[in-house]
């Protein structure tokens, strides 16, 4: 089950997501337990029709390969001409929409909470939420949030390696470029730069080494920082080097190495559940990628030393 972090709003579950694609996805979150967003890649080559129904969520497309044919209709915006590769299109939460294509098209769509755009507008940019308004993209060119969305598409592909804590970040990522957008070019962001200081960035190392096997989320963290969850990612990568859902990886990887060099009675399926991992493949995955080697030739290293 999805928890409703953080954005406060109703996450996507999956029989309202079949309504919102009722084809099947080359990938889909929806049971990734991401927060925040929810995302899917579609390539398709028949000719479909899609009325998907006014949701709590911001709709994000990115054409990887327009479809041959394309006529959408949604909160004024009429179109029946292909867009370019690297197009946008945003149908604002609340708007209803009419999506007919066909031809072979590759697509990544992502379902953005309204309620955590909101909350980042208020932390990030000062904004009064109830006076934002998002408005509806027709295929725009806008390399920033082109690259986000891709990032987000990234993470999918790799099967949420990076879990909850990846999403939450890539989430309120997005919503930035996404409020900049909106506010461009009436003003620039007002942004915190800098770095954490010492003492915050104790207390925020400590609370990850307690929490590293419950999974800290980037909410959390930035509690114990006292920051916004945008301003503390900022200052976070800006005082460590990495963003937080990557240290807190490093952080588990070292934990389960160090398991293991003192000769845990613990399985690796164990070990991996002990510091957080969700299973022993992505254990594995992210240890090799660190250190190099697999767990199990790392386990059997050590115990011949």
């Amino acid at each position: 089950m999805q928890q409703k972090e953080p954005g406060g709003g109703d996450p996507i579950g999956a029989r309202d997501w079949r309504k919102l694609f009722p084809f099947d996805a080359v990938l889909s979150s929806v049971r990734l337990g991401w927060v925040g967003l929810e995302a899917a890649r579609c390539r398709e080559e028949r000719v479909f029709e899609l009325n998907p129904p006014a949701i709590t969520h911001h709709w994000l497309v990115l054409f990887l390969r327009p479809p041959k044919e394309l006529d959408l209709q949604y909160e004024g915006v009429k179109r029946s001409v292909p867009p370019p590769v690297g197009a946008i299109s945003l149908v604002p939460a609340g708007s209803p929409a009419r999506w007919r294509w066909s031809g072979r098209r590759d697509l990544l769509a992502i379902y953005l909470e309204s309620g955590l755009v909101a909350q980042v507008a208020a932390e990030a940019f000062d904004l009064d939420p109830a006076r934002l308004t998002v408005p509806p993209l027709d295929c725009v060119d806008l390399p920033h949030l082109r690259a986000a969305i891709g990032a987000v598409g990234a993470e999918l592909t790799a099967g949420g390696t990076g879990g909850r804590l990846a999403a939450e970040s890539l989430a309120n990522v997005l919503a930035v470029h996404l409020i900049r957008h909106v506010l461009t070019p009436r003003r620039a962001a007002r942004g915190r730069d800098g770095t954490l200081p010492r003492g915050r960035l104790r207390a925020v190392v400590e609370y990850i080494e307690e929490h590293l096997g419950a999974g800290p989320s980037l909410e959390q963290m930035a509690a114990v920082a006292r920051l916004s969850a945008y301003h503390f990612a900022r200052q976070f990568k800006a005082t460590t080097g990495l963003p937080p859902h990557q240290f807190v990886i490093a952080r588990r990887v070292e934990r389960a190495r160090e398991l293991l060099q003192g000769g845990t009675d613990l399985s690796l399926a164990e070990v991996a559940a002990d510091v957080g991992f969700s299973d022993q493949s992505q254990f594995s995955r992210h240890f090799k990628r660190a250190l190099g080697v697999t767990p199990g030739q790392f386990q059997l290293s050590a115990r011949i030393a």
